[in-house]
């Protein structure tokens, strides 16, 4: 693992669930993180929780290409570099049938899991190539999704899916300026956005019956989310899965 004092770290989506779990390890791990998201009261207790001094809060909205543009300005013109750039903002439509998903809602799915991690790592490979060290790391959020889909899920599916083309890319075209990409698919993960996996029936499951679902501590993302970010640019972790050991993913159920 490579020293991280001074090294700056950016996470979208940062006020809740994975993100904050992956701000708090990334700050714990000595990174200063530049916390990104819509409410700057979720950010500013995300900051609260890690170690005083270790954080920028910066407000965007992910679907509009001018405010991605100007956090970063905001992230060169305050510290001059950036080391770390975790793409986890997300979200999923609504569970309704194949045919019934409206253009509307499938096209805000892609806006946000898709076009805005496109756009935040182009943005990073300008700063990350031109700076002195050169080169930087670049880490996407994908999803157990990218591997088998749940039903009803077909916007979400399809952009992580998406994302994971979209790793392997930008790895690949980042070579040349030492810029590392990777990835982590997460499963059941014990954030807001699962706590349906637990109340009520449950979630839908292929056959058609719902249940609850084992989750795990968000905590154990953001460290793997850490371990990722700390290693030296000769070393890279291209795909890692973390799910919650007995979720229903491995056999038939």
């Amino acid at each position: 693992m490579t020293e991280a004092t001074n090294k700056i770290a950016l996470v979208t989506g940062a006020g809740t669930g994975v993100g904050r779990a992956a701000s708090l390890a990334l700050m714990n791990a000595g990174f200063t993180v530049v916390l990104v998201g819509r409410r700057l009261e979720m950010l500013e207790e995300t900051s609260k929780l890690g170690p005083a001094g270790k954080s920028l809060c910066v407000t965007a909205d992910m679907t509009s290409p001018a405010a991605i543009a100007a956090l970063f300005d905001k992230v060169k013109a305050t510290y001059g570099r950036l080391d770390v750039l975790f793409n986890n903002a997300g979200m999923g439509a609504p569970p309704v049938n194949f045919e019934d998903l409206s253009l509307e809602q499938w096209q805000a799915v892609v806006n946000t899991n898709l076009t805005a991690p496109f756009l935040c790592t182009q943005h990073a490979f300008r700063i990350m190539k031109d700076q002195q060290p050169r080169g930087g790391r670049i880490i996407n959020n994908g999803s157990i999704s990218a591997h088998a889909p749940r039903p009803f899920s077909a916007a979400y599916t399809s952009t992580k899916h998406a994302i994971t083309g979209l790793t392997r890319a930008s790895n690949l075209d980042g070579r040349m300026y030492d810029i590392a990409v990777g990835q982590v698919d997460i499963g059941n993960a014990a954030t807001p956005m699962t706590d349906r996996m637990v109340n009520g029936p449950g979630v839908l499951q292929p056959d058609g019956t719902t249940k609850h679902e084992p989750r795990m501590d968000a905590k154990a993302v953001g460290d793997a989310v850490a371990y990722m970010a700390g290693l030296p640019l000769d070393a890279n972790v291209l795909f890692m899965t973390i799910m919650a050991t007995k979720m229903p993913f491995v056999g038939r159920g």
